[in-house]
């Protein structure tokens, strides 16, 4: 089977999985485009615009569906854009924040798969998220998502779901959002310095813009609260055991 086949059908996989819990894939289609041997020069702004189209799709249908909170949104929104620039221009040694960010991931991914075994529906919100616990909490996933390179979506989902600030499909509908506004800013830091995508960009965004409307659909008004809870546990533990694999790589 052509390398490029190959390359569009997993993007497509991606895009589905990651867009029926309101996540972009940006994490994902950076470590596909590394295996497929994309310059590295050019993999986060085009991992950037794919995350920002599948994000976009996810918000309007999650929006539209009503599961969405403007309340929790831009108090979160608003405090994570400045830290994250912040944690961009901060330095880490990869031993010391790869094992910490990978041992969180797999910390949520364990407590969101617990939470779907305990009960057969998901618990209602048991809280309202003060405007300013909403602010630390936006400034330190920014912070952290700037040290590490991902969107901070994988982060506020478990959040909101685990803290009670919200229910399942309202987190995907507001983490969808917050992944968009930050991928917009991050690819505009980008393409001022590296303004170049790659000459597939066309063909991908078509495959993964059906692949996130297919997520989307399903994640928004189809999938039972529960799988949506046990996708996102399995991306988080995607996203700690690659923290760990790039750990044994360096």
């Amino acid at each position: 089977m052509d390398a490029n086949l190959i390359l569009a059908i997993v993007l497509f996989l991606i895009a589905v999985l990651y867009g029926a819990v309101g996540l972009g894939g940006g994490s994902g289609y950076l470590a596909v485009m590394g295996i497929a041997g994309v310059p590295p020069e050019i993999m986060r702004p085009a991992a950037l615009t794919l995350n920002i189209l599948v994000t976009s799709i996810g918000t309007w249908k999650y929006v539209r569906a009503g599961h969405f909170s403007a309340r929790i949104f831009w108090p979160i929104a608003a405090a994570s854009i400045p830290f994250a620039f912040l944690g961009g221009r901060l330095s880490l040694p990869g031993n010391l924040y790869r094992p910490l960010v990978g041992l969180v991931l797999l910390y949520a991914a364990y407590r969101l798969w617990r939470s779907t075994l305990s009960n057969s529906t998901p618990p209602p919100p048991r809280a309202k998220l003060p405007i300013w616990i909403a602010l630390i909490a936006g400034a330190l996933i920014g912070l952290v998502a700037g040290l590490v390179g991902l969107g901070g979506g994988i982060f506020l989902g478990p959040l909101l779901l685990l803290a009670g600030w919200a229910d399942t499909r309202q987190a995907m509908g507001i983490t969808a959002a917050f992944v968009l506004v930050n991928s917009l800013a991050g690819l505009v830091g980008r393409l001022s310095s590296v303004p170049e995508l790659p000459p597939s960009i066309l063909f991908w965004l078509l495959v993964v813009g059906i692949g996130g409307w297919l997520g989307a659909e399903y994640g928004s008004k189809r999938l039972d609260p529960l799988i949506l809870r046990r996708l996102l546990a399995l991306v988080l533990l995607a996203g700690g055991i690659r923290m760990f694999i790039q750990l044994s790589l360096t």
